[in-house]
């Protein structure tokens, strides 16, 4: 996976393997989780903990391998603030 981020001050491009994102997840605050949880809309907010997150993430990894270079975030702000985050 590769994240890039392009500000005014800042051009930070890195990758991150796909198998670190569960690791990563893990040691995610549980604050985090819960501060999502109430700006999730009702039948949803349920999926979000790190438990959910960690078994889609692992029940995906096949698929991320299958469709490397596909790009799953691409944002381009008015400011000239980009984020892209490819597979």
């Amino acid at each position: 996976m590769k994240v890039k981020i392009r500000t005014k001050g800042v051009h930070l491009s890195m990758p991150v393997p796909v198998s670190m994102v569960g690791f990563v997840i893990r040691f995610i605050p549980d604050r985090i989780f819960e501060d999502m949880k109430s700006r999730t809309p009702g039948p949803y907010c349920s999926l979000i903990s790190k438990d959910i997150i960690s078994l889609v993430l692992r029940e995906s990894l096949d698929l991320f391998k299958e469709h490397k270079g596909l790009e799953i975030i691409h944002v381009e702000a008015s400011d000239g603030t980009f984020v892209s985050i490819k597979l």
